[in-house]
């Protein structure tokens, strides 16, 4: 297994493309092969808190639609499974509210300015909180590396060893929701895209003042799949790449050629493809979505022989590639996804991150209980 060397404040970043890599981190700060399957590892550490968000009294089901209640097959049947996907096991969620689409750039912003909230990609990374997450004797980098900012997505111009994420993903000082692509960008006529460079943290500090939540990983799934029983993706079985253009998803050769036969290279804004039979929006594609679960590859197991009703996720997280960094379930896929590097647009496919990691093609959506 080779590994190869890359810049600290790359390494400890998520990875959001679900690269054919998992990132070990150790004094030389080196890479290890692994599968799709592998782990977006840990942005640096923030120091923000929700403890200051006041949680609305009233929900607003405006933009949402209600999802029933009922029993499915949660995880992968076929053999394009990874490893964490298994086994296939039966789980009953009871009926809620969720987000027709991916929370918008328009609505992130009006809760900004309500709450004063600061997202993780605008803190400056605490190297005593990043410490933590690092084997012991870990050398402290550059103070240049250690500054508000986050991983921005920029294709290669020729192609590219796909093991090698440093090729296509840039630590950008500036980068956040505001200035997707750095300090010289902004959302101005964006307001309907989906918000990006959202830690699990601003997430769910969105969703508390919206008197609202991330979804379990079973209601994202059940969601997801919109009453199609054992289906690849929410729309059937027929590859993304084939037909008509059904999601917001890599077209061409990754990472260097988008051929943009969606009519996309990059995020789309909301509703731009058809929803599920739900009426969900890019529940494949488009961005990865936060769930509220930790992260554990046994926790389907752990499940299985039963029927688990209303399953909230293991009580801790733990990722034996990263055993120091706690991570988030991830779900959906994003624009990076193509068949030849990523599948997380399949229905099952799960990721996972730490909750202070935020990316250009990181949002969420939020759910409500029905009363």
């Amino acid at each position: 297994m080779r590994h190869l060397t890359i810049t600290l404040g790359l390494l400890l970043l998520a990875i959001g493309s679900c690269g054919k890599k998992e990132e070990k981190i150790s004094a030389t700060a080196s890479t290890e092969f692994m599968s799709c399957a592998s782990s977006l590892p840990a942005r640096f550490s923030a120091t923000n808190t929700t403890d200051t968000i006041s949680t609305s009294k009233t929900v607003s089901y405006d933009g949402m639609v209600k999802i029933p209640d009922g029993e499915f097959l949660m995880g992968a049947s076929d053999d394009e499974g990874r490893e964490d996907e298994y086994p296939q096991h039966r789980v009953k969620v009871n009926g809620f509210w969720m987000d027709a689409t991916e929370v918008t750039n328009a609505q992130f912003e009006k809760f900004v300015k309500a709450t004063g909230y600061v997202t993780t990609a605008e803190i400056k990374p605490d190297w005593q909180e990043i410490k933590k997450q690092l084997p012991p004797g870990t050398p402290k980098p550059d103070e240049s590396v250690l500054v508000a900012a986050s991983l921005v997505f920029v294709p290669s111009t020729t192609p590219v060893d796909l093991n090698n994420v440093a090729q296509w993903w840039s630590w950008t000082e500036g980068a956040n929701w505001k200035h997707p692509s750095g300090p010289q960008s902004d959302i101005k006529g964006k307001e309907n895209y989906p918000v990006v460079h959202i830690s699990w943290d601003d997430a769910n500090a969105y969703a508390k003042w919206a008197g609202k939540r991330l979804p379990t990983e079973a209601e994202w799934e059940f969601a997801s799949r919109g009453g199609l029983v054992d289906k690849k993706y929410f729309w059937g079985n027929e590859a993304p790449e084939q037909g008509k253009s059904k999601a917001n998803t890599w077209d061409g050769k990754f990472p260097y050629l988008n051929s943009a036969k969606d009519k996309f290279a990059g995020a789309a804004p909301v509703k731009s493809f058809t929803p599920n039979k739900y009426g969900l929006y890019d529940m494949a594609g488009n961005v990865w979505e936060w769930c509220s679960d930790w992260y554990t590859p046994e926790y389907y197991k752990q499940l299985s022989g039963s029927i688990a009703n209303n399953p909230k996720g293991p009580s801790k997280s733990y990722d034996p590639m990263e055993p120091r960094v706690p991570k988030k379930v991830v779900r959906g896929g994003s624009f990076l996804c193509n068949a030849s590097y990523c599948k997380g647009y399949r229905v099952t496919a799960r990721m996972k991150s730490s909750p202070d990691t935020s990316l250009d093609h990181t949002g969420f959506r939020c759910v409500a209980d029905i009363k």
